[in-house]
């Protein structure tokens, strides 16, 4: 069952947050939708196709979808809970112009997009749609839209396909914190790689090294933690895994900027 809840909506631009309830393997019956949207995941995970092409979708992986693309879903994990940003055609060529050849159907969401995304949703309950979420809204829209590329090569296809399963494998058990996604070594040995393959793949088929997808995923539970009123920093790190405090405030102010407290004055602002 699909629950779409609207978030904002303007003549340029629609933001829902969209809860599906299904729980099945089998792809759903494709589908043609007429509008430019991102699709971003704030809880849960599942597949989607779009021109014969599969994708895990997550947190850490949101898709584009763009008019006349024929779509089929699946949801072996159970449940999502998404933010659907659909934008008209003239906003969207304001801010990609005139793409040529096949865009890319998915965007990786590295810790800096999704802050933007969390900001984006504490915006909406500022009730300030026209200034204060329609900036952020933009330098999401922004971001997203830079890391599409044209298509790749043949191949570059044929070696996506190749790394696309071994990836999702990957992104499973570090999203799952699987014991064996602990180090690099003990990962590829739960995938039956080599460890130079697996870090070979993310690059392909990311664009980032599977060192980086990790802390991407642990700064995502950060981020969730420091957003739910978490106020022990050394506790949140010791949950986390990092060594201690310091390590955790590094790695955040790394890749998001900011230190764990100045993310918390960030996301508060917003509201």
């Amino acid at each position: 069952m699909l629950t779409a809840v609207p978030v904002a909506t303007r003549p340029d631009f629609g933001i829902s947050s969209v809860t599906c309830r299904d729980d099945h393997t089998h792809w759903s019956v494709p589908e043609v939708r007429g509008d430019y949207r991102v699709v971003l995941v704030r809880r849960g995970r599942f597949r989607r196709m779009a021109a014969g092409v599969p994708a895990e979708i997550d947190a850490t992986l949101a898709y584009v979808g763009i008019p006349g693309e024929e779509e089929s879903f699946a949801h072996p994990a159970g449940g999502d809970v998404c933010t659907a940003i659909s934008v008209t055609p003239k906003l969207w060529r304001s801010l990609a112009g005139e793409i040529t050849g096949q865009a890319a159907h998915t965007v990786y969401v590295d810790p800096s997009l999704d802050l933007t995304h969390r900001r984006l949703l504490a915006a909406s309950e500022s009730g300030d749609v026209d200034y204060a979420l329609s900036e952020e809204l933009l330098a999401l829209l922004s971001t997203a839209i830079g890391r599409i590329s044209p298509g790749r090569t043949p191949i570059a296809e044929a070696r996506a396909r190749h790394d696309q399963g071994l990836v999702a494998a990957a992104r499973e058990a570090i999203t799952e914190a699987d014991p064996a996604s602990d180090t690099l070594f003990s990962l590829a040995e739960l995938l039956g790689v080599s460890p130079y393959r697996l870090s070979r793949a993310f690059p392909r088929e990311l664009g980032v090294s599977v060192t980086r997808y990790r802390h991407r995923v642990r700064i995502g539970r950060a981020l969730d933690r420091i957003e739910a009123g978490e106020q022990s920093l050394s506790t949140l790190a010791a949950d986390l895994g990092y060594a201690d405090q310091a390590h955790l405030t590094r790695t955040m102010r790394h890749y998001l900027g900011h230190t764990p407290t100045a993310v918390r004055r960030l996301l508060a602002s917003a509201h």
